[in-house]
């Protein structure tokens, strides 16, 4: 049979989709237990449902095959699966794209027919929200997630713009409100200028990890006006020797909560969005400010206006204090302008003003002398401001003088004092006495999908309470008590916790659900999409309600019981079983950059809404992937869409190349030439297997060792599979699939290979050894490549090896001591073959050396004490035929010290029982055939012809070898 894995695959999909393979419901009524009931064999398992904007490309390929993997071993296990998928839509990303294809963007339409084959004919079927998000979800998820063999329950899919998953969103947000989780009031929140309303992570095109910072704004006067300046650190305010601006921005002034203001005109639209009244008078070029002077208002000092082209006038205010003391870039940036008299002059600026500036030290730190700016740039050689070292050097700095600082006198109480101490004291106290204002700014530009300008926004907006110390703490208990893999993410999780305030939770507009008490506004996507979980349970069952029927008590009687209703509707108390007995989610698989929104949130809900039997079990943490060694774009085509991969390789490839390449946290990179030699490496495992088939019934196979007449090393390949089946099930347990796989497929075969050559393979006896092996190696493998796996097993065994449970470690065919007499035996073979590589001998006879018994007298001394030198020798001293032999007991002992070390206990003890003469004797036969030589055994002391004066060099389990 040839390996044809489109043809193979395509029967196997058809038959798991005509038997609705992979559905699952609850074993039966009376099987509905309590939660937490350990008897129950119940797993669920979830993945963040995909946002269908787009396409299905590689990287989201394996974020669906990794828990598939897991559900497909646990169902082995014998577990009742649960793993289904649905589809989010809530908000604005697939609307921009719709508006986008309506105006026939170029870089749009490429997308959709470069890069997503969608037909031409086709597109207008994509003008609507919904019509384009029906496309992708059925051309593009659904095609790959079928095609890659995902083992999901397909009855239990929705999208969350579904009327009937609206009123369970409703009735989550109206519980929060009532429990006073929910709060209305300003807020910051990142708006989209285009679209003018908030936005979050999942909208952004560009700046996904900007968050934005408050800045403390220096209320500098000119004249009557207030030129505010942004800073982060208010605490260098009498550091201040002058200001920029850019001299062809354009400025303007404004009247500001009453108040003149001269600012940047893009920090007009900046302030009114964060809630200030602002009416602008006048335009201007930033040039007319160059040459002014304005007030610092805690010295009350005069400082200059000057040309710089660095300034950003879309940052902040457009303004920028200069403390050339304590900025690297701020004296660079001096120095640049004292240089430079012909631009000074240019724009009316006495090039003597600029050459009295001098910097002004506010603090003393530890390792700097009076100006810390110009020590830094000085011993970092740094010369110019274009410099990209400069970043770091800055960087150094100011973590410098935060912690270690110490304010000069003129700071009167907070004078002597660690800036990381009194910042936030000595800010308060600026704007208490009017000297200072703030203002939000983002660290890096940010972009909607759309293509707007996001910003800072203060607006009236509902928000939930993250920051309310009971909730944080219950959500804390949460990942407390589940099982964080990787291990080291559960202080991420904390951390998030810690940091979070609240979360504005509605929108202008876009798909999803309507806030239940202002139909104005929509839940946002990530605030919409925290115990969808719990939906999954109930979903097939609730679309024969009809939807008014789903108020706030039919949800009450479903989650938390008839006695949280005066009527309870019994349909809700029917599906309440199915939820209780598939809750809670045992084990949700994410990727790691959601830890610090929908995955906080996602335990946040869980802990407010849900008992504490039916919180989040555990969090798998996966890692992101590079294609060809890059960051996989859709927009710029860079991807590699499932359809083609397994066209060209089949399923089992695809699958197997992205989960044996790396474990799920870590990043991996799909290279072609990595994926075509896994294809061949599965094609030659199908053609060994394919050998191996029996032709006549398939009940002539009997799997029962007692039964067989079985030698030395096929005791031994058994015993290795026993080892092999543990190392894959501890894998599996703690979802590392690629060691898993990697032990399955490529480990076994290190043993599989000297098997093949140590043994004569038409023995009934090897046959049969041959044969469970492959069978207890498809059983382990079906998680991964199902379609070979089934295909071979049933081949084999005569049923699908999903359907065959998982392999148990056997007690009865571990042997330990042939394991470690058959490695003997190998590490002799593998010697003999070193010496032959190097001499380049054809070898007539070869002659082996095995220790004498006094070398085995002190092994014996050696696994007594273990690897400890002097222990090893107080021991063998204390035989007095050893103690004679002195300094050769010396050196031996260290020798055999070195080949305990690595070695088990269990090893250790079978070693020092074992007969190594007997064991190479034993291999005679197979090591005259390898070599196609004459082989003689011989004991070191004996008294044999030793041609090659080699026996003496003889040690315990490492024996002598001379080649003639």
């Amino acid at each position: 049979m040839d390996y044809d894995p489109q043809d193979i695959e395509e029967r196997w999909r058809e038959r798991w989709a005509e038997t609705g393979r992979y559905e699952a419901d609850p074993s039966g009524p009376s099987d509905a237990a309590a939660p937490g009931d350990e008897d129950e064999d119940v797993t669920f398992i979830t993945v963040p449902y995909p946002y269908p904007s787009g396409g299905m490309h590689i990287g989201h390929a394996r974020t669906y095959t990794v828990p598939d993997v897991y559900a497909r071993y646990r169902r082995q296990r014998g577990d009742n699966v649960l793993f289904p998928i649905a589809w989010h839509v809530t908000g604005t990303p697939i609307i921009g794209a719709v508006e986008r294809l309506k105006k026939g963007e170029k870089e749009q339409l490429s997308v959709l027919r470069d890069t997503y084959d969608v037909p031409e004919a086709t597109l207008q079927d994509l003008e609507t929200p919904m019509g384009y998000a029906r496309y992708f979800i059925e051309e593009h998820y659904k095609q790959g997630m079928k095609s890659l063999g995902l083992s999901i329950d397909w009855r239990r899919e929705f999208t969350t713009n579904d009327d009937r998953y609206s009123k369970f969103i409703t009735w989550q947000y109206e519980t929060l409100r009532e429990r006073n989780r929910l709060e209305k009031g300003l807020h910051p929140v990142k708006y989209c200028t285009n679209e003018e309303q908030p936005v979050t992570t999942h909208d952004l095109l560009e700046g996904e990890e900007a968050e934005y910072q408050e800045y403390t704004l220096i209320r500098f006067g000119l004249d009557d006006a207030v030129v505010p300046m942004a800073t982060l650190r208010p605490e260098t305010v009498r550091g201040v020797t002058n200001a920029y601006v850019d001299p062809e921005g354009t400025y303007a002034r404004a009247t500001v909560d009453g108040e003149e203001w001269i600012v940047s005109e893009q920090a007009t639209e900046k302030l009114r969005l964060q809630a200030h009244d602002v009416a602008v008078a006048e335009t201007f070029a930033g040039a007319d400010l160059v040459g002014e002077s304005v007030t610092n208002p805690v010295t009350g000092d005069d400082v200059p206006i000057l040309p710089a082209t660095f300034v950003d006038p879309d940052n902040a205010t457009g303004v920028v204090m200069s403390v050339p003391a304590h900025s690297p870039d701020d004296y660079l940036a001096l120095q640049e302008a004292k240089a430079d008299d012909g631009r000074m002059e240019r724009y009316g600026v006495d090039p003597a003003v600029v050459d009295r500036i001098e910097p002004v030290p506010i603090l003393d730190v530890e390792g700097y002398g009076d100006v810390p700016a110009r020590d830094a740039v000085e011993e970092a050689g740094i010369e110019s401001s274009n410099d990209p070292e400069l970043e770091e050097v800055t960087k150094e700095l100011y973590n410098r003088e935060f912690h270690a600082g110490r304010l000069h006198d003129a700071y009167g109480k907070f004078a002597g004092e660690v800036i990381e101490e009194i910042r936030e004291a000595y800010r308060d106290e600026g704007i208490e006495a009017g000297h200072f204002g703030t203002m939000y700014e983002f660290s890096e530009e940010v972009v909607c999908r759309c293509g707007g300008d996001v910003e800072v926004a203060e607006q009236d907006t509902w928000f939930l309470r993250y920051n309310d110390e009971d909730w944080k703490a219950a959500t804390k208990r949460v990942v407390e008590n589940m099982e964080c893999i990787p291990e080291n993410t559960r202080g991420e999780y904390d951390h998030t916790i810690d940091w979070l305030n609240e979360w504005p939770c509605i929108r202008n507009y876009g798909l999803g659900t309507r806030l239940p008490w202002d139909d104005d506004f929509v839940i946002e996507p990530l605030s919409d999409s925290t115990i969808y979980m719990a939906y999954y349970t109930i979903a097939p069952r609730l679309r024969e309600i009809p939807v008014e029927d789903l108020d706030r008590e039919f949800f009450d009687a479903l989650f938390y019981g008839a006695e949280a209703v005066n009527d309870p509707d019994p349909r809700a108390l029917d599906l309440r079983e199915e939820w209780r007995y598939w809750y809670p989610v045992d084990y949700r698989f994410s990727a790691n950059d959601l830890i610090s929104n929908h995955l906080t949130f996602y335990l946040f809900h869980h802990a407010e809404l849900f008992d504490e039997p039916q919180w989040p079990a555990g969090i798998v943490i996966m890692g992101m992937g590079l294609l060809e060694g890059e960051k996989m774009s859709s927009s710029k085509g860079h991807v590699v869409l499932p359809g083609e991969a397994i066209e060209r390789y089949g399923a089992d490839t695809v699958r197997f190349f992205l989960l044996n390449s790396a474990e799920p946290w870590q990043d991996y990179d799909w290279r072609a030439g990595q994926v075509e030699s896994v294809r061949n490496q599965l094609e030659r495992f199908w053609n060994r297997a394919t050998e191996l088939l029996p032709d006549e019934s398939r009940s002539t196979f009997d799997d029962d060792p007692e039964a067989q007449e079985l030698e030395h090393i096929d005791q031994w390949l058994l015993s290795k599979l026993q080892g092999t089946i543990r190392e894959v099930t501890e894998a599996m347990e703690n979802s590392e699939t690629r060691a898993a796989s990697q032990t399955a497929f490529y480990g076994f075969e290190e043993a599989l290979r000297w098997y093949r050559r140590r043994t004569d393979r038409d023995r009934p006896g090897a046959q049969w050894t041959l044969r469970h092996a492959l069978e207890t190696r498809l059983r382990l493998l079906a998680p991964f490549v199902p379609f070979l796996a089934n295909e071979l097993h049933e081949e084999l065994a005569g049923t699908p090896a999903e359907d065959a449970p998982w392999p148990e470690v056997d007690p009865d065919l571990e042997r330990p001591t042939v394991e470690v007499q058959e490695r003997q035996i190998e590490r002799l073979t593998a010697d003999v073959n070193d010496i032959v590589d190097v001499t380049g001998t054809d070898p007539d006879r070869i002659r082996v050396y095995v220790a004498a018994d006094w070398k085995g007298a002190v092994f014996d001394a050696v696994a007594e004490t273990g690897p400890d030198v002097g222990a090893a020798m107080s021991e063998a001293m204390s035989d007095p035929a050893l103690r004679e032999r002195g300094d050769a007991v010396n050196d031996l002992v260290g020798d055999l010290v070195e080949l305990v070390r690595d070695l088990d206990d269990e090893t250790v003890d079978t070693l020092a029982e074992l007969e190594e003469m007997a064991v190479y004797e034993a291999a005679v036969p197979f090591l005259e055939r390898e070599f196609d030589a004459t082989v003689d055994v011989y004991a070191e002391d004996a008294d044999p012809p030793d041609p090659g004066d080699r026996a003496g060099t003889a040690v315990p389990f490492r024996p002598a070898i001379h080649i003639e």
